[in-house]
């Protein structure tokens, strides 16, 4: 192996590392080597993975490197170890989502529509990750594969239920991951780790191959450390799918390296009321720089708190519709956690659900009639920073409140109107992460990008690799990773 590919260790971007690949200076043998390396040394102390697919990374590997041997194009991601949150499905692999039940399922036969994007983009999938069960939480503490530590602190949560997707990029384990997003899934823990995520438009990425949770509010997407590598991985993974109902057709809208014509005269708002109550300092300064540099003005969207209980409505009914068979069945091999708020939401009269979709599109009506004024809008991912490993809760307004029920609260209500968020980390020195959600109206990932490439450009947001690392997180002995042939 040589030098340049170890240095992916540390801090290698993903398109460094594509850029290297295409010019034929570093081998993609040698980087997945690297990841593997990197994720032997150090996951162990982390628990981000919950399968490493060693061989199938090497027989990737190979083959991009002969096609760089051989002049073809070996794609945007040559070479970028890449890993996903296992409710992807990886073929010839169990999809377990979280869970023990899932074990018992057969390997799926083929790819997720986006690990077939990201491998035809040359990435080297070397991964699945750890989530909360059934991608129900905001915390990663799963009750069976253990909880993913949060880098920045491994006494402390990375955030859900996309937690394992967001720990590995920020300690520089990969530098692309895929997560899912229903109620706020990569926005929190890319806030509570320190990394760019981003929930797209609903309906712009696929979601075939994806187990679901709640259809009619699941997305799709990726994480990342820089605003440029999100926005290669975003270029990679678009494109309509006709087996995913929810996939729009729409075109192809490239965005690395480009920008809206002028992100310093975009209007932009930051949304006061429900998304500042109960905000820690912490996360009141990370919304304040982003607010200041972007010139934002106050906003209002009435009604988020409907909004908030009418998503906990829809993720209750349909999560616990789709689980039913198995909540009769295996009620003791669920989390408890997990099971009783299933249960709940199978519970509820089908005159619920209507009524939180009628919620659903007077919401969506608020939100689009802020857009006339504004282009972007500013709100906190979470009211606080990564809580410790084990806490259940925490006193906000005078009372003491579920972790896992709050961590969402800021994320929620957009999500359950289906607008594009990208999540920009704010990483200060001695201080825990925390993250800023951009919100603009439906298609318009584009203004996000380039105002993420601005703020970054600005010293205003951007991740970091956590101190932890060299220090409280020394590398310990890891579980042996599993090896599986392509």
């Amino acid at each position: 192996m040589n030098a340049q590919a170890a240095k992916l260790q540390a801090d290698l971007t993903a398109g460094q590392i594509a850029g290297a690949v295409r010019a034929g200076r570093l081998s993609v043998v040698d980087i997945a080597e690297a990841a593997l390396d990197r994720i032997r040394a150090i996951d162990g102390g982390l628990n981000c993975f919950t399968d490493v697919f060693a061989e199938r990374a090497r027989a990737t590997a190979r083959a991009v490197d002969q096609a760089v041997r051989r002049g073809a194009d070996p794609g945007p991601l040559a070479g970028v170890p890449v890993a996903v949150k296992n409710l992807y499905d990886v073929e010839g692999e169990v999809t377990l989502a979280g869970s023990v039940i899932e074990r018992d399922s057969p390997p799926a036969k083929e790819d997720a529509a986006l690990v077939e994007r990201l491998q035809a983009a040359g990435a080297v999938l070397v991964g699945a990750l750890n989530m909360d069960e059934y991608a129900y939480g905001f915390t990663t503490e799963n009750s069976h594969y253990g909880p993913t530590r949060n880098p920045h602190d491994p006494a402390r949560v990375s955030g859900g239920s996309s937690g394992g997707s967001a720990a590995a990029v920020a300690a520089g384990l990969v530098p692309i991951t895929l997560g899912s997003d229903t109620n706020g899934s990569i926005r929190v823990p890319a806030a509570l780790c320190g990394v760019y995520g981003l929930k797209p438009t609903f309906g712009r990425l696929s979601r075939r191959g994806v187990y679901p949770f709640v259809h009619s509010l699941d997305h799709t997407g990726p994480f990342a450390r820089s605003a440029a590598d999100l926005a290669l991985a975003y270029d990679a993974l678009q494109g309509a799918d006709l087996r995913d109902p929810a996939c729009a057709l729409r075109p192809v809208e490239p965005v690395s390296g480009s920008s809206p014509s002028s992100p310093e005269a975009v209007r932009a708002g930051v949304l006061g009321g429900w998304f500042q109550d109960n905000i820690s300092a912490d996360a009141l300064a990370g919304l304040h720089a982003v607010a200041d540099a972007l010139d934002a003005r106050p906003a209002e969207l009435p009604g988020a708190r409907a909004a908030r209980a009418a998503a906990f409505c829809l993720t209750g009914a349909e999560g616990g519709s789709l689980h039913l068979p198995d909540l009769i069945a295996r009620p003791g091999d669920f989390d408890p956690a997990t099971r009783d708020r299933l249960i709940a939401g199978a519970l509820q009269p089908a005159h619920v659900a209507v009524r939180a979709q009628r919620v659903r599109r007077w919401f969506l009506d608020q939100a689009l009639e802020l857009f006339e004024t504004f282009d972007v809008l500013a709100a906190p991912a979470t009211p606080f920073p990564a809580t410790p490993i084990g806490r259940a809760t925490v006193a906000m307004g005078g009372q003491s409140v579920s972790v896992r029920a709050v961590m969402g609260l800021y994320a929620q209500p957009i999500s359950f109107i289906g607008l594009p968020v990208l999540v920009v980390p704010i990483v200060r020195s001695g201080r825990l992460p925390v993250g800023v959600q951009l919100i603009a109206p439906p298609w318009r990932e584009d203004v996000l990008f380039g105002l993420a490439a601005r703020l970054e450009a600005e010293g205003v947001c951007g991740a970091a690799l956590p101190s932890a690392l060299s220090g409280a997180l020394s590398p310990k002995p890891a579980r042996e990773p599993q090896s599986h042939a392509v």
